[in-house]
């Protein structure tokens, strides 16, 4: 396994506003979907990626990134298991973003970096007290909008 390699990259758009919470230890983490486009011969679509960022990273898009917004995530293929509030267990596959920037212009409301570009990569060096730690239920990705926004 030493020559393996988990490396997933991806230019999208945000789906819906990214939420982020704090886990007990005050550690930020934040959840996203974005759709990737995708075209064959036949036909074209999209697929949605699940995205987790965490501590400085999930911070940075939780602030910055909006509904729209397109991006470039750089990150490792990962499957969590955790067991829901009637003890059934369940399973998300996502992406544990290790790097973010920000692509094409300003998103609307004039929010973001001044330029309409910038780069965040995680570091675990900070741990953010929370003003409010929320609790969220399962993979942390509430239902979103099927409409593709491009």
């Amino acid at each position: 396994m030493a020559n393996d390699l988990n490396q997933c990259n991806f230019i999208g758009r945000l789906g819906k506003d990214p939420e982020t919470r704090y886990a007990p230890s005050g550690d930020a983490i934040c959840n996203f979907t974005i759709a990737v486009g995708w075209k064959s011969k036949e036909s074209e679509g999209a697929e949605w990626v699940r995205i987790s960022a965490f501590g400085k990273l999930a911070e940075i898009c939780g602030q910055y990134l909006k509904k729209g917004s397109q991006v470039f995530v750089s990150g490792k293929f990962s499957t969590r298991k955790w067991t829901n509030k009637d003890g059934v267990d369940q399973y998300t596959t996502e992406i544990r973003a290790d790097q973010m920037q920000m692509l094409g212009g300003k998103p609307e409301g004039g929010e973001g970096n001044p330029r309409g570009q910038g780069q965040a990569s995680a570091t675990r060096t900070e741990k953010p007290k929370p003003s409010n730690p929320t609790q969220s239920s399962g993979a942390g990705f509430g239902e979103f909008d099927d409409d593709i926004p491009f």
